[in-house]
């Protein structure tokens, strides 16, 4: 199991991963958005030198707001070409696998338009992710893509995406943690986890491991047992990486334990 984090898009991206290594993490959750990070303001090679001079691995992140099912075809096509773009970079830093975020934000349009409109934007996304020699993964998302129903329609019509699981995301908008079901049913296509807590209902807190309701031993022997053994993110947004770095090593103990 390696433990990672996710540099900030509104900070620059050579310092971020300077202060990941320093932090001993072992791998970046490298996320290609705006307003300093974006794909079309990065320099590849140049990305690639530092993570390289670390020993860090990446793991490809994209931002979760891109219109992937918007109605008006011009948009949609504008976000599909935003990921190729994601795609074309992660590629030439060595990351083998890149995240995707299902869109459900489509007003006055229903379930299966929402469903079809995803689709159509992953089939694209497929071809591209082929020719760079990169796997998509589907992440979990509060509201409408956060259980195994929900997610079926878009994991079952397509074979080939693998699944990645967000536990903190998983304790939200939910009567219980669909962790568990997610990783029973989707475990052989697990490839890539991301960890924090909250306090249930509609916040996505992103806090430090132990502070808010996720049981995090439970879900970690779970995930244990299902036999993953890859990159954990640790989401923990708070201004004073002290609480990542206890984080990290609560991850630890846990993790050896289970």
């Amino acid at each position: 199991m390696l433990i990672g984090t996710m540099n900030h898009p509104a900070r620059d991206i050579l310092a971020e991963i300077e202060w990941i290594a320093g932090l001993g993490l072992e791998f970046v959750d490298l996320t290609l958005e705006p307003p300093k990070a974006a794909a079309w303001q990065v320099d590849p090679a140049v990305l690639r030198a530092a993570l390289e001079k670390h020993h860090l691995p990446v793991v490809g992140h994209t931002a979760y707001y891109l219109p992937l099912a918007n109605p008006f075809e011009s948009i949609r096509r504008a976000a599909v070409g935003e990921l190729i773009a994601c795609l074309g970079v992660f590629a030439k830093v060595g990351a083998r696998w890149m995240n995707l975020h299902p869109d459900h934000n489509v007003p006055m349009h229903d379930r299966p338009f929402v469903i079809e409109r995803n689709l159509q934007s992953l089939r694209e996304l497929t071809v591209a992710a082929h020719d760079h020699n990169i796997g998509l993964m589907i992440e979990n998302l509060p509201g409408k893509f956060n259980t195994v129903a929900q997610l079926a329609p878009l994991l079952e019509a397509l074979p080939d995406l693998g699944f990645h699981l967000d536990i903190g995301h998983s304790n939200l908008l939910l009567d219980y943690n669909s962790a568990d079901e997610l990783i029973t049913a989707y475990g052989s296509r697990l490839r890539h986890v991301h960890l924090h807590d909250n306090k249930g209902g509609a916040y996505d807190l992103h806090a430090p491991l132990g502070t808010g309701t996720v049981d995090i031993p439970h879900h970690l022997r779970t995930l244990k047992r299902s036999g993953y053994d890859g990159t954990i993110t640790l989401e923990v947004f708070t201004p004073d990486h002290h609480y990542l770095a206890y984080s990290r090593d609560i991850l630890r103990r846990i993790w050896s334990q289970a």
